[in-house]
């Protein structure tokens, strides 16, 4: 939480916000283990009585899974409890896809602490690791999407092929009202083209600290999502949507930096990783595995985590191969290379644990000394296995529950966690695998079209 000083000067401008733009409403937003993006909101009105605690929930919301409003029992939560969604008046914007209503990310506190359970509050638990070591984590998310049309039943809004001028000009007022609305609320766009499929799209932002990053990518979901809503259209970052088009990633982009030094590249050897970036891939690669449980989370992630569909299906890394698992792109306008690219995630991830494992997954590897093996300058699914062997590449889990059982044997990720948070999202991971893996895909798609 901010310190009282830090508080007030964020209401003082909050208030001016509020009375300038009419607000009403002011949601106060959390994710929660299903991964869904969730918010109360209270009438400006009686501002004075939230302003501070914010505004309650059941802590058994952390048990619910994404298919149903009931409690998963394994989860170690019941009905009984309750916690504060405390408003960081910080991340206060006003909405410009819902005039009248304003935003705000929640921290989730019990009997005055920190509860052990908030995701927001676990990523800030990882930035404080890193900093021990002297390490500050930029970060940024790259969403993929697909706009389908309201009219019509899982129907994509155009039917352009990867990058066609055609689909710019066909989607561009929907994606040009998204940016404004990205920008309004102060995240810039980088880049924006239409992806492989039929009706997708990609937006990348600018990167950021960790945890502004996280709040950045619940922004970016709600906006996209909201924007869209005002066309007449439907936004869905679900993995995999249609079983002849391309699924949808959330490539995580990391960076490390020391007093305003970015610590990727090796300033001995250009195009080099340096001595404390190739100990933090072999972190990452080290507890992939057991970390897709967070990263891709949902039994729809691995319809999409296929070889050959550039999605990260295997256990490895390469300079600007987008088959490895962990990507490091070229920069020729920088040191090169710039920063870390996982690619085996996706936006059915809670951003705050997603990043806060990752980070954690990454210190332990500079911790403990792991090596990063060679880099891998072709496709790692047309090598044959021996060669895959020889090199220690891996086929990465292949379903959800082969991902739960890695992160159920994870020590150090279940440690970071911490036992409480730990149970309850394996508990729901668990619930939605069992009961979703019988699902077809047309199935699936119709639950959770627009849950992500």
């Amino acid at each position: 939480m901010n310190s009282a000083p830090q508080t007030n000067e964020f209401l003082s401008r909050v208030k001016h916000q509020i009375k300038d733009q009419k607000i009403r409403f002011v949601r106060v937003l959390w994710c929660d283990n299903a991964n869904m993006i969730r918010g109360k909101a209270f009438h400006t009105d009686f501002l004075e009585e939230h302003q501070i605690h914010g505004v309650s929930i059941s802590q058994a919301q952390q048990a619910i899974p994404v298919m149903y409003d009931a409690v998963v029992p394994e989860s170690g939560l019941t009905p009984v409890g309750e916690v504060w969604l405390a408003p960081d008046w910080s991340t206060f914007q006003p909405l410009p896809y819902a005039p009248g209503h304003a935003r705000v990310m929640g921290n989730m506190i019990s009997q005055g602490h920190p509860w052990s359970l908030c995701p927001r509050g676990f990523l800030q638990r990882m930035i404080a690791a890193a900093e021990t070591e002297g390490l500050q984590v930029m970060a940024a998310f790259e969403n993929e999407f697909y706009l389908l049309r309201s009219d019509q039943e899982m129907a994509p809004a155009d039917q352009t092929a990867f990058a066609s001028t055609l689909g710019m000009d066909q989607n561009q007022t929907v994606i040009h009202d998204i940016t404004e609305a990205l920008m309004a609320q102060g995240i810039p766009v980088e880049r924006y083209y239409p992806e492989s499929g039929t009706g997708q799209h990609e937006i990348a932002i600018r990167y950021t600290n960790a945890l502004g990053a996280a709040d950045r990518q619940i922004v970016f979901r709600e906006t996209v999502r909201g924007v869209a809503l005002r066309h007449h259209l439907r936004a869905s970052f679900l993995p995999k949507l249609f079983a002849d088009q391309a699924g949808s990633g959330c490539h995580l982009h990391l960076s490390l930096w020391r007093e305003g030094k970015n610590l990727i590249p090796d300033d001995s050897q250009p195009g080099e990783l340096s001595p404390i970036a190739q100990p933090f891939v072999a972190g990452l690669l080290w507890h992939l595995p057991a970390l897709m449980a967070i990263t891709t989370p949902s039994v729809n992630s691995y319809r999409r985590l296929k070889p050959h569909f550039w999605s990260g299906a295997f256990r490895c890394w390469g300079k600007d191969n987008r088959e490895a698992a962990v990507r490091i792109p070229s920069n020729p306008t920088a040191p090169s290379p710039t920063h870390i690219e996982l690619k085996t995630i996706d936006a059915t991830a809670n951003p705050y644990l997603a990043l806060g494992s990752a980070i954690a997954a990454g210190l332990n590897g500079i911790r403990q000394g792991l090596t990063l093996g060679e880099p891998v300058s072709i496709d790692p699914g047309y090598m044959p296995e021996a060669d895959r062997l020889q090199q220690g590449i891996d086929r990465l889990p292949e379903h959800l529950d082969e991902a739960i059982d890695h992160l159920a044997h994870d020590r150090l990720l279940l440690d970071t966690l911490g036992s409480e948070l730990a149970q309850a999202f394996l508990a729901v991971r668990r619930a939605e695998w069992n009961h979703l893996k019988e699902f077809t895909l047309e199935a699936e798609a119709r639950l959770l079209v627009e849950r992500y």
